[in-house]
């Protein structure tokens, strides 16, 4: 009987793996907490709930884990000395705090560069200075390839494609930094990668295309897959920037998170690298296909008007993912047009909340 409480006792009080993620309470933060926490992490999120709809994630994590949930409020340009107390708790750092939007770069590259660049910079100086020395995944962004300007485009009906039979962009792509996002996104993405080489920390560099499900809050300039449908729910128009034909691959928010797994799990052997992580050419759309599919398919009411292109707005990107599934199995799971009824019926389910943002 001793024996059996004892182990009971060790059972019950066994120590769980922490991780932190900044921008916790966005929308791939919510998602990846929601999932640490269901695998039996403690999770702490840390954000500054700038963002529109972080409150509702905030709730949304309270009211669903009374246990594991921590959540601390604070920035990661200003409140270095809290960023450092939690990374010395950290067994693992989710970064995802960043600025988002490339019109907001454009309009306030200084912020922009504050927030990703130097806020990134933080990070790593409170891990490198740490004790525990947890391991960081960080979100990079596929525009750290610029216009790829060097890859032949060609123009059909409804979408671009790429020259030549390219199904997707690796890894080897040179770099080319367009647009004050994309060189702080890049800048950042090439500390984290070095800081591994450099300090012997455990980082790996996830380039990330367009993501998309549950809880995106999207609005014009950043979440465009959220943000036409949230329109056409609440009767307003949209504006496409350029032809329409732009093509992108679309991720379901789960199927990233899948791939933060996989990080953690293998980070012994992904350290120091960097990896593209999209939806592939079998998840693609453009904007006039997914306005198609939002009418003919969903139902949905939509009134859009056509505008200039927006600077740094690549014609077509498609993920080639084959570095990361070679490395782990990764492949995504969910096909995009399901994947877009499973984000509307989460937009129906809370158009009440969030009509508070968009009425």
């Amino acid at each position: 009987m001793l024996l059996v409480r004892v182990f009971s006792f060790l059972h019950t009080t066994s120590v769980r793996s922490t991780i932190l993620i900044t921008g916790g309470a966005g929308f791939i933060g919510v998602n990846a907490a929601e999932r640490f926490l269901k695998k039996g992490w403690n999770v702490v999120v840390f954000d500054n709930f700038s963002r529109r709809g972080t409150e509702i994630n905030r709730s949304y994590l309270e009211k669903n884990f009374s246990s594991g949930l921590e959540v601390v409020k604070g920035d990661i340009l200003r409140d270095q000395n809290k960023l450092a107390e939690l990374c010395e708790r950290a067994d693992v750092v989710l970064h995802l705090a960043a600025q988002v939007a490339v019109t907001t770069s454009v309009v306030q590259p200084r912020e922009d560069f504050e927030i990703n660049a130097l806020g990134t910079f933080n990070v790593l100086e409170a891990v490198r200075q740490s004790k525990k020395r947890p391991s960081v995944i960080y979100a990079s962004t596929n525009k750290v390839y610029g216009g790829l300007e060097d890859i032949g485009v060609d123009e059909g009906d409804q979408r671009y494609s790429f020259s030549g039979g390219l199904s997707g962009v690796s890894e080897t792509q040179l770099l080319d930094f367009h647009s004050p996002y994309g060189c702080s996104k890049g800048a950042a993405d090439q500390y984290v990668r070095d800081y591994a080489r450099l300090y012997d920390m455990k980082t790996v560099v996830l380039r990330q295309s367009c993501i998309y499900g549950p809880h995106q809050m999207g609005i014009e300039d950043q979440g465009w897959v959220a943000w036409f449908m949230i329109a056409s729910l609440f009767g307003k128009p949209v504006q496409i920037y350029g032809n329409g034909k732009q093509v992108r691959d679309l991720l379901y928010v789960d199927d990233l998170v899948d791939a933060y797994e996989l990080c953690v799990e293998k980070m012994d052997a992904l350290s120091g690298q960097v990896f593209n992580m999209g939806g592939g050419a079998g998840n693609t759309l453009s904007l006039l296909e997914f306005m198609d599919l939002l009418k003919n398919d969903l139902h949905m009411d939509i009134r859009y008007s056509f505008g200039k292109t927006r600077p740094g707005d690549q014609p077509i990107f498609i993920s080639n993912n084959d570095k990361f599934t070679k490395k782990t199995g990764w492949k995504p799971r969910m096909d995009v047009r399901t994947g877009i009824g499973n984000l509307l019926q989460w937009l129906q389910d809370n158009q009440e909340q969030l009509s508070q943002f968009y009425r």
